[in-house]
């Protein structure tokens, strides 16, 4: 969940890391830091404010280097503090990190009495420099080993293991050095090291989280060129290079200049399929191999980073929303498994029944995918939380479709809830997937790639609306596989789907009547949302988005459930949030309304046209455009996406950054 940029160069390439880093801060931002190797010796930066401070200190200091590392963090060992944040540094044995310095440009904090600026000149410098994405599960061991060694610490983070452990096995080559650390490490990790006594070389590695290099286009040669590249995502290095290699499991690559080579382990390493263990430990002398990896041309336009005329990027993304569903439905001239990849309509009726895999909003994007499934296509489903899924004894079923859901694509739950369901047999796999280049669409047989375009707040919004689209048409098919949807039916979901992107922008139309809920709910504590049948995992994605960017408490329940508990919450001061649309559960859903205002709870409704609900007294009420029968979960959805961003601005909270999350969740 963290950022990563590296880069060696003829040219001085730090405001291309810190450049890097904003692009990638969305991934996490309780710390940010980058190190150069500058003057013959490593110097380094770090800051528990925003990358733009960060920037405005490594220009007011000088900081320019041709070799170099970056980091935006989210924490999972240590504090948000200065003392944890990466690059970490490591100058050998008997060395205090805390106390020399290890050559520091400053260390900056919030204010002024947090900051730990260590005095530059003190001690000796760091020999090794590292930055790390993931969570290194066996670094007590380690760090006891290396404490043994005379190793000390000066951090509380599980990234400083690595470096230290680097350093203990480095005897003049950085990459040799690498790939003996790496078969020591459990867990999940993408690293970029560099080391003082070779300034022009970065070494990067990665297992379980993204990892990507670029390849310079300064006179390059197809593989290499004058300035090579590593980052988490090539969106941090669009405008500098659009030549990608997606490194894969295991992979450690070699960065110069002129020179990019990867290499693999012959031995697959703790964390790949059919690794070899030795006595319950992974093997610790593991040979490396070339490995031959293609360059991709990946268009990650920059310009997909500017906000515009938005105050936040969730609204942008928000108002994005009618464009990324005619772009994910784009060329969908007419029903087919083929869709989702050759070989789907084969697979599609050896299957009996569907699995969804999925975390956070992909997971409700899922649950109402199970409503479509059953009722439309007749396919018993089931919807399992991924990171709860592997940890639990299922009865695995080899006619099953996998479907796996992430935006991104890496979610490290969801694709170790894959590969066990892989490993209990079910072989059938298929994702939704806003990223075609993601480990999630290289696992899985079949895909289909939504075209939500780069999201960046946290919040996620445009990635679930097109995620739904894209369950719908996986429906659909599945229901032509069975035979279940003719030729007009066909036609008129087709007609359906095709105006969506119309009757969205009618839905944000409402904006103004939402705003004026928004100061109602700012002044709120807590919350409740109803749905029913389709509509209740909609009502569970509105509870998230409110809770998480304004951080007021908020729970979703299913309308028929209020008399089993949540109604003892229902006072005057709790505003309940109602999807009504006009379906067969309406008359149902207005008798759970009488409920609330029989106790005095005000009702904010967002109600079809034609369902008769009316505003009155403790009932607040507005209209959708038009009900849209199965897909008016898409439409729903976007209101309440509007009030939790309406009622965060009112409240003054990060929107775009809220506290304690990040964007892409590459750590279990």
């Amino acid at each position: 969940m963290c950022g990563i940029v590296g880069a060696v160069s003829t040219r001085n390439i730090v405001p291309i890391l810190v450049e890097g880093l904003k692009r990638l801060e969305y991934r996490g931002y309780d710390s940010c830091g980058v190190a150069v190797h500058q003057g013959g010796e490593l110097r380094r930066a770090r800051s528990t404010s925003r990358v733009a401070e960060l920037d405005a200190n490594v220009r007011r200091d000088g900081v320019a280097s041709g070799t170099g590392i970056a980091h935006t963090r989210w924490a999972t060992h240590g504090a948000p503090a200065v003392h944890n944040a990466h690059p970490h540094f490591s100058a050998g044995p008997g060395v205090d990190a805390a106390s020399t310095g290890f050559g520091e440009l400053a260390d900056f904090a919030d204010t002024p009495a947090e900051a730990e600026t260590p005095d530059e000149t003190a001690g000796p410098t760091g020999r090794i420099a590292l930055v790390h994405n993931g969570i290194i599960e066996n670094h007590d061991e380690l760090r006891a080993e290396l404490k043994r060694k005379g190793y000390v610490f000066a951090s509380q983070t599980d990234t400083e293991v690595i470096a230290h452990l680097v350093h203990s096995l480095y005897e003049g080559d950085l990459l040799e050095a690498v790939q003996a650390a790496v078969p020591r490490l459990r867990g999940a990790y993408a690293i970029a090291v560099f080391c003082r006594d070779e300034p022009h070389r970065v070494v990067g590695a990665r297992m379980g989280s993204p990892l990507v290099v670029g390849v310079g286009t300064n006179g390059g040669n197809g593989k290499g060129s004058a300035e090579n590249f590593v980052a988490s995502d090539a969106m941090a290095l669009a405008g500098v290079t659009n030549q990608i290699i997606y490194l894969e499991e295991g992979d450690v690559v070699d960065l110069q200049m002129g020179k990019v080579w990867v290499t693999r382990p012959e031995v697959p390493l703790a964390g790949q399929p059919g690794h070899l263990t030795t006595g319950g430990r992974a093997p610790t002398h593991v040979r490396f191999v070339p490995a031959d990896r293609p360059v991709k041309t990946v268009n990650a336009h920059s310009g997909a980073a500017e906000l515009g005329p938005y105050r936040h990027y969730m609204q942008k993304e928000i108002f994005e929303q009618p464009r990324a569903l005619a772009d994910t439905l784009e060329g969908v001239a007419g029903i087919s498994p083929e869709l989702f990849g050759d070989g789907a309509h084969r697979i599609f009726t050896q299957i009996d029944r569907v699995l969804i895999l999925a975390c956070g909003t992909s997971y409700y994007s899922g649950s109402t995918a199970r409503y479509w499934l059953e009722s439309i296509a007749g396919v018993p489903t089931t919807v399992e939380i991924a990171s709860e899924y592997r940890y639990r004894t299922s009865v695995p079923d080899p006619r099953t479709l996998v479907v796996t859901i992430s935006q991104s694509g890496e979610t490290a739950d969801t694709i170790a809830a894959l590969k066990h369901a892989r490993a209990l047999g079910m072989e059938h796999t298929l994702t939704i997937c806003n990223v075609a280049t993601s480990a999630m669409v290289r696992e899985c047989r079949l895909a289909y790639i939504t075209r939500a375009g780069v999201e960046i707040g946290v919040a996620s919004t445009k990635a679930f609306t097109t995620q739904l689209a894209g369950l719908y048409l996986l429906t659909l098919a599945l229901a032509q596989a069975r035979g279940r949807l003719s030729a007009d039916e066909e036609a008129r979901q087709l007609r359906a789907l095709r105006h969506l992107p119309v009757a969205l922008q009618a839905v944000l139309a409402l904006e103004p009547q939402v705003m004026a809920w928004s100061e109602d709910f700012a002044r709120k504590h807590n919350a409740l949302f109803l749905g029913r049948g389709l509509h209740y995992p909609i009502a569970l994605e509105g509870a998230l988005k409110l809770k998480e960017i304004s951080y007021i408490h908020a729970e979703a329940y299913p309308a028929g459930e209020l008399k089993h508990g949540p109604l003892a919450l229902v006072t005057e001061e709790m505003p309940v949030v109602t999807v009504a649309p006009n379906d067969a559960l309406l008359e149902k859903l207005k008798s759970n309304m009488q409920e609330v205002r029989a106790r005095g709870g005000q009702l904010y409704v967002f109600a079809d046209a034609d369902t008769q609900i009316e505003n009155e007294a403790g009932v607040h009420v507005i209209r959708m455009p038009e009900h849209y029968g199965a897909l008016s979960p898409i439409l729903h959805v976007v209101p309440l996406q509007l009030l939790a961003y309406h009622t965060a601005c009112a409240r003054g909270t990060d929107v775009d950054k809220p506290r304690n999350l990040a964007k892409s969740v590459t750590v279990e």
